[in-house]
């Protein structure tokens, strides 16, 4: 398993950074769209095995609309709110054709907004960050500091865990992880901003910004497992060798990249 994992990281990291600093804006936008609607689809399958039922053809096509608003909000800012709250009136309108199996299904028309809202939002808002100022170097470093820090919390997990942080929801994390895991994102925060060009990261937002995605990470991470507890699975799926599926690669992030999109406009922005 950890062989695996090294090796589509080792074959992975190097598209995913010509990605986020090479790639046109369109290509970009349709690699978070691909991104989105997989994990949506993942976490749709994930709990038809137990019999919640999403109205997937829809919530994918209201989580597209969502992930392209994001590529035109940058100028009319007014799509985003347009576009979530179309998915909302649409997958509530929608379930109406659904004759019901066993009463009102509400279970999946909640699975579907879960879909759109946490997929599709959340990840959306990487369109966002990218077009910021310095925009692909912020992408970049907000990937190196989630993933430092999840690395860390895995590997001193399972060597030196001992104490369980959150055993009903994820036996295999421990407070050892969860320490190392802050630890380092700070760690890697301080670095990035030390050795890569970043527009208005002071050292003192480094360890805001270290801090903040440092624990929202970990919350994303457990937020994941709490659903996969839920829908009585270990994994999403087997898309990717060694790391589960898709929605299990992004789980950190859909909580770290709205974060670091609302830090830096909030505190770190020459504006601010």
């Amino acid at each position: 398993m950890l062989a695996q994992r090294l090796l589509f990281a080792v074959a992975a990291i190097p598209v995913l950074v010509a990605v986020v600093w090479l790639a046109p804006v369109w290509l970009f936008v349709a690699v978070i769209l691909a991104a989105v609607l997989v994990a949506q689809a993942e976490l749709y399958r994930m709990f038809a095995r137990v019999g919640v039922v999403a109205d997937a053809g829809s919530g994918l096509i209201l989580g597209g609309l969502v992930v392209l608003a994001f590529a035109g909000g940058a100028r009319r800012p007014w799509l985003v709110p347009l576009a979530l709250s179309l998915a909302v009136a649409g997958t509530l309108g929608l379930a109406l054709r659904r004759p019901a199996r066993r009463g009102f299904d509400w279970a999946g028309v909640a699975l579907t907004l879960l879909g759109i809202c946490y997929c599709a939002w959340l990840l959306g808002h990487a369109i966002w960050l990218r077009g910021l100022p310095g925009g692909a170097a912020l992408t970049l470093f907000g990937l190196a500091v989630t993933w430092s820090g999840e690395t860390a919390a895995y590997f001193v997990g399972r060597r030196w865990g001992r104490r369980k942080l959150a055993p009903r929801i994820s036996p295999a994390k421990t407070v050892e992880g969860a320490i190392a895991q802050l630890v380092t994102s700070v760690a890697a925060a301080f670095v990035a901003v030390e050795t890569v060009w970043l527009p208005d990261v002071t050292p003192l937002h480094a360890l805001g910004i270290g801090v903040t995605l440092g624990v929202l990470g970990q919350i994303g991470d457990l937020a994941e497992s709490f659903l996969k507890r839920s829908a009585e699975t270990k994994d999403a799926s087997g898309l990717l060798p060694g790391h589960g599926g898709l929605l299990d690669r992004l789980d950190s992030l859909l909580f770290n990249v709205p974060a670091l999109y609302y830090y830096v406009k909030l505190f770190a922005s020459p504006s601010s």
